[in-house]
């Protein structure tokens, strides 16, 4: 496959400026998604029906009148607008991981928002995200390649991606009232990655002066992909923390693209067998540290601790009913008359 690569491209040959723009949108992606899931939390309290079933039309739509939402979506697209650009400066397996970054600032304001303490595993699990990907970052920067991209590398792309798009679709609308936040976060991440790749394609295909039906199938593929991910990014928020979402992203994400990077667009053709090794064992670490978060977070228990506070308010409630009723005719069987409420 990699024989099939054209010339070394001209476009992504500015890595540091690539790695500069790369993480200003990693602010702006920490930012937006705490606004979303604010708003997603509003709509979910307000309109929701408790199932983990997804969000439904309606509540997609009152989305868009809630302020806090649409501000943390023109962040997301501003995001999103400095992560195309810095495909333009470095290979999508340099600048791609560096999403990691938004992990850590979403963590933190998260939890000062929420008012919920970080415990040690939470930092331990940020730290291994946060140490997988930068281990990743730092190698890709000094061995990525970029090569002119073919017709057969775009088809590759694009017919991995229906599969996957069939398998999450048939999967969504069989079990979608079982599953959790997890498989949205994962889906969404699956999802991503293909949209910076495709994105990647076109920029790659522009740049080096070939645009034809196949640049344009591409276009249409990234839209689809994003549109079905940032539904199930929306419905993660609704049933998980933000950090926790964003921890999935930035991990699955990347992942996803670079594995597609270093496959089919061969920006890993010059890399020695060291440091494809060292990839692997820091993407096992960045996947481990995401599954940590996905249990220890605190935020995320807290659904359970809520549900748990309410029922107990409830049963105190049926005591005291019981008790209100059960009084008067204790006096009665007694012989007793009740008390006026004054006297009581």
């Amino acid at each position: 496959m990699l024989d099939d690569l054209e010339a070394v491209s001209t476009i992504g040959g500015i890595p540091v400026v690539g790695i500069a723009i790369a993480l200003i949108g990693s602010v702006f992606l920490s930012l937006g998604a705490q606004l979303q899931h604010r708003g997603v939390t509003q709509v979910e309290d307000s309109h929701g029906s408790g199932e983990k079933a997804g969000l439904s039309a309606g509540q997609v739509l009152r989305l868009l009148a809630r302020p806090w939402w649409v501000l943390g979506t023109l962040m997301l697209g501003l995001a999103i607008l400095f992560q195309l650009t810095s495909l333009g400066f470095a290979a999508l397996i340099v600048v791609q991981p560096l999403g990691v970054v938004a992990l850590v600032i979403t963590a933190l304001v998260n939890a000062r928002v929420n008012h919920v303490q970080l415990d040690r595993k939470t930092w331990r699990a940020i730290a291994l995200c946060v140490g997988g990907i930068a281990m990743f970052v730092t190698l890709a920067a000094f061995y990525a390649t970029e090569h002119v991209l073919g017709g057969l590398q775009l088809v590759i792309v694009l017919g991995v991606l229906t599969g996957i798009l069939a398998i999450l679709g048939a999967a969504f609308a069989i079990w979608r009232k079982r599953v959790g936040a997890l498989f949205y976060i994962l889906g969404a991440g699956v999802l991503y990655g293909f949209v910076a790749t495709l994105a990647k394609a076109v920029i790659n295909r522009l740049g080096n002066g070939n645009f034809e039906w196949l640049t344009v199938l591409c276009l249409v593929a990234m839209l689809a992909a994003a549109a079905l991910g940032g539904y199930f990014v929306q419905t993660a928020y609704s049933v998980g923390s933000p950090d926790l979402v964003i921890a999935g992203l930035t991990v699955v994400d990347p992942l996803v693209a670079v594995l597609i990077g270093i496959t089919v667009f061969g920006e890993a053709s010059n890399v020695p067998l060291w440091v494809m090794i060292v990839w692997i064992v820091a993407a096992g670490i960045a996947v481990y540290g995401v599954f940590e978060l996905a249990r220890h977070h605190p935020q995320t228990h807290r659904g359970n601790t809520a549900d748990l506070t309410a029922v107990a308010t409830e049963l105190k409630a049926l005591q005291t009913a019981r008790k209100v009723i059960a009084d008067p005719i204790a006096l009665k069987v007694r012989g007793a008359t009740p008390a006026d409420p004054e006297e009581r």
